[in-house]
């Protein structure tokens, strides 16, 4: 069994379109939630979005590219692109055999269906750009990715809805770990603030109809009243400890755990207790061979909606024992970011490597309201310079799927 590392940290998020300007957002504490800016929300209940600020394409990539590409295969370049550089993988060096690509989305190319649809019906089906089904499909972000880094190796895109970006990293370290790979770059991406998405996610019931944008994204807050849809992209480079090391790459983390699992119970609704998400959570502990009392942090799913912060809640207590969860600091960086499905589980992994790296956990932002059924250390509205050892990042997507990673410090 191999070892494995991050060694390459990436992220376009609404707090900031590069790792460091995101990470410096998170421990100011700044809310990327705003009013949408891409379409007229004049009909629609939902007001609110977590989108990607001050966008430009032509600055990432040639006009006829970025035709070419919808907006979530190019938000998994430009995350991937930066996570490659800061790993400082020269492409010249490395068998590119061996480098994978595991970049999932929850909705894939939205943009793109909803206009050529929009095409197809008004001008009728020879109007439809013929780009339209490279643009469209899911398992683009990875194609792409693959083709702009040259990776050869495996390379495929998991659709666990909101809980993609942690399956696609998980299913990454074991690649690593049983020796498929030496590396491999993983995370999730999204572009689904879309009219047709919003108002999927409205009628659902799923989004917040709050227009406070400091009272929309409200985790654990007894007042929280559905998500906030957010958008991006976060992707880490994993990589063989002794092939790191070879190299002298810095590592911000090692990954020991993993835990995936399927309540079995609900299309959208969680477990009772989170039945499902403990036990996520629990196998990700046994592989690193770590007691619930040596978790330091755990970055929540915490959407602020009522039942998957209450269900969360009963599972880090059936996962870690009710005394220790106590003791543990569980906070959601969706208050920041909103909530960007297929890609949150990647730009939560990165919070949790740059918590280990600077000793830092982030704080549950605009948190007013304590709720009985969510009773944990939620970290409220200010993030806490302490030493993380152990950090578990938590995603818990629609159908079911839950899935749990284990961070380590590197030592």
């Amino acid at each position: 069994m191999k070892r494995v590392v991050i060694t390459g940290l990436g992220a376009i998020t609404p707090l900031g379109n590069n790792v460091e300007e995101f990470w410096k957002g998170i421990k100011e504490g700044k809310c990327g939630i705003d009013y949408i800016k891409s379409f007229d929300t004049t009909d629609f209940k939902v007001k609110l979005a977590a989108e990607v600020k001050d966008y430009n394409p032509e600055n990432y990539f040639d006009k006829r590219e970025a035709k070419r590409l919808d907006k979530f295969s190019q938000y998994a370049m430009i995350a991937t692109r930066e996570a490659w550089k800061d790993s400082k993988l020269d492409k010249e060096k490395e068998n590119m055999e061996r480098v994978g690509v595991v970049v999932g989305s929850g909705i894939g190319g939205i943009e793109t269906i909803e206009r050529e649809n929009k095409k197809c019906n008004e001008k009728g089906p020879d109007r439809v750009s013929p780009m339209y089904i490279p643009m469209g499909i899911l398992n683009m972000a990875t194609g792409n990715v693959a083709i702009d880094i040259g990776a050869k190796g495996e390379s495929f895109a998991m659709v666990t809805a909101c809980a993609t970006g942690t399956h696609c990293i998980g299913e990454g370290f074991r690649m690593i770990k049983h020796g498929y790979q030496d590396i491999v770059i993983a995370g999730g991406t999204e572009a689904g603030i879309t009219p047709l998405s919003i108002a999927g996610f409205t009628n659902i019931k799923a989004l917040t109809k709050a227009e406070d944008k400091n009272r929309a994204s409200i985790p654990f807050d007894k007042e929280r009243s559905g998500f906030v849809m957010g958008e991006g992209a976060g992707v880490v480079v994993l990589e063989e400890l002794e092939h790191a090391k070879a190299r002298g790459a810095k590592i911000y983390a090692e990954v020991v755990g993993y835990g995936a699992t399927s309540d079995a119970y609900h299309i959208t609704s969680p477990a009772p207790g989170g039945e499902g998400g403990a036990r996520a959570m629990k196998l990700a502990m046994e592989e690193g061979k770590v007691k619930p009392e040596e978790i330091t942090y755990i970055n929540a799913h915490g959407t602020s909606t009522h039942l998957n912060d209450s269900c969360e809640t009963q599972a880090i207590k059936t996962a870690l024992g009710e005394e220790t969860a106590r003791k543990v600091m569980v906070s959601s960086t969706k208050g920041h970011t909103g909530h960007l499905l297929g890609a949150a589980g990647g730009v939560e992994a990165i919070v949790c490597a740059k918590s280990i790296e600077e000793g830092f956990v982030p704080a549950t932002i605009n948190y007013k309201v304590p709720d009985e059924e969510c009773d944990l250390d939620v970290v409220p509205n200010e993030g806490r310079n302490v030493e993380v050892k152990y950090a578990i990042s938590n995603s818990l997507g629609f159908g079911g799927h839950n899935s749990s990673l284990l961070l380590k410090e590197y030592k």
